[in-house]
């Protein structure tokens, strides 16, 4: 296993992170347990969860995968061993969070009260790393937006400036609760934003950046990417297989048994126009380099110098096995040059 410096902290991270998401939905607490306890075999020391999980967020099995991660930290008895991220949910509609009903904010009120709560889940004292799911200030978080909609940006009259989202988290970093603080599906200014009122304030400096990266959606490399190496601002890179559609599982239409866009049909982001091909661009490639798809397409995160971390994700042990691996495979300079031969051609179809 590789390690990288997390942020300007004296954190070292695995390279592949382990994402747990489908815990608690598509996986059993049992399963999540053997998938810590192989991830830590091979070296992983960084676990990615959230307050929103499990994945697609319910009422009804909100903060189950925190919960499951803490069982496992009772039983196992290594805490220490695991450098864990956890996340408080952004602006947003659902009201099944908060103990008034009131709908996901990044105020001091509800900081306080989600670092709390996943604490209690996470059976943990502290929190290594704790990031902003997405913007307290309304904008298309879901990616980096490639078309301007000035409707994605309107400010609201109790927008919480980064100021006061940083004065909050310095306290909860004081109290000793959580230790650093890092951003999700956030935008180059936002990001520097944070880097740039810390640092005139004294207040907490973000460590690390959580977005999409992958072979269909390399938009972080256009700004965010300088910010990420100039200010130590690492990627955690997530979603780096699509959601599974880099494998090519879902080629043709296929749709297998027990597959997250099967069950759920969450797998838009990634059936825009122009998907389809680039996918088929990219397996044919990974096929006559006799590489696995997946491991390709890892490994070419993983090769990133503004990637921290790759958050992989697995509802099986055959697929963990594979993607962890991932650590081991280099792309020759031929393999890259035809990665980004197909970039030129297909560009980003699924930011």
């Amino acid at each position: 296993m590789e390690y990288r410096r997390l942020g300007r902290t004296d954190l070292k991270v695995s390279v592949i992170c382990l994402g747990t998401m489908t815990w608690g939905e598509q996986n059993t607490e049992a399963e999540g347990h053997a998938q810590m306890d192989y991830a830590v075999e091979q070296g992983v020391n960084f676990f990615d969860t959230a307050e929103l999980y499990s994945i697609p967020p319910k009422p009804e099995t909100q903060g189950s995968t925190e919960r499951i991660v803490g069982s496992w930290f009772k039983a196992r008895g290594k805490r220490d061993k695991i450098i864990l991220a956890s996340k408080i949910c952004g602006r947003g509609g659902n009201t099944w969070f908060r103990d008034d009903k009131s709908p996901t904010r990044v105020t001091r009120k509800q900081i306080f009260e989600a670092v709390d709560k996943s604490l209690q889940r996470l059976q943990t004292d502290y929190i290594d790393l704790y990031q902003i799911h997405f913007p307290e200030r309304p904008m298309p978080w879901g990616s980096n937006p490639t078309r301007f909609s000035k409707a994605a940006f309107e400010q609201p009259a109790d927008e919480t400036p980064i100021a006061e989202q940083l004065d909050a988290f310095a306290e909860v970093i004081k109290a000793g609760k959580i230790r650093h603080l890092g951003l999700s599906n956030e935008s180059a200014w936002g990001t520097m934003r944070f880097v740039g009122d810390s640092e005139i304030r004294g207040t907490p400096r973000v460590q690390s950046i959580q977005n999409a990266y992958s072979l269909l959606n390399r938009t972080f490399e256009t700004a965010l990417a300088e910010v990420a190496l100039r200010e130590d601002v690492g990627l955690l890179a997530y979603s780096p297989l699509a959601q599974g559609f880099l494998t090519g599982k879902y080629l043709d239409g296929a749709r297998p048994a027990g597959t997250r866009t099967t069950l759920f049909d969450r797998g838009q982001r990634y059936q825009t126009a122009g998907a389809e091909e680039a996918i088929k661009r990219y397996i044919a490639l990974a096929r006559e380099a006799g590489l696995d798809p997946a491991q390709m397409a890892l490994a070419f995160v993983n090769s990133r110098s503004f990637v921290t971390a790759n958050i992989i994700g697995a509802t099986s042990m055959e697929q963990l096995r594979t993607d962890i691996a991932s650590i081991d495979v280099k792309l020759s300079p031929e393999v890259e040059a035809k990665i980004d031969a197909i970039h030129q051609l297909v560009g980003n179809p699924c930011p």
